[in-house]
């Protein structure tokens, strides 16, 4: 079964709430979702999709909520070199990119 993230995204952003995606644009080695995954995040917690099957939503989900505040979109690189991807959960052994930005 296949989510619209896009179409849960502007029917949030129909009902008034703040919007920003998440999209898997590159990925190397055993990451845990392929490139076009994408996650929708508002300004109030909801979520929908996902970059990572969970791994490392929540630090992406932070992130959304700085580029909903200041509008200014973002690539993060998680890797298993990364200090921080252990931090979060990464330890499949994988790397992959994700582009956040505000929508609308």
């Amino acid at each position: 079964m296949s989510e619209d993230i896009l179409g849960t995204a502007a029917a949030w952003a129909a009902e008034g709430e703040q919007v920003a995606i998440a999209t898997v644009v590159e990925t190397w080695g055993s990451s845990p979702r392929p490139a076009g995954s994408m996650l929708a995040i508002t300004a109030s917690g909801r979520m929908a999709g996902s970059v990572s099957g969970g791994c490392i939503e929540g630090a992406v989900a932070d992130v959304a909520k700085q580029t909903m505040a200041d509008g200014k979109p973002q690539l993060l690189d998680f890797g298993i070199s990364d200090e921080r991807a252990w931090e979060v959960g990464l330890a499949c052994g994988g790397k992959l990119k994700v582009f956040v930005e505000k929508l609308g």
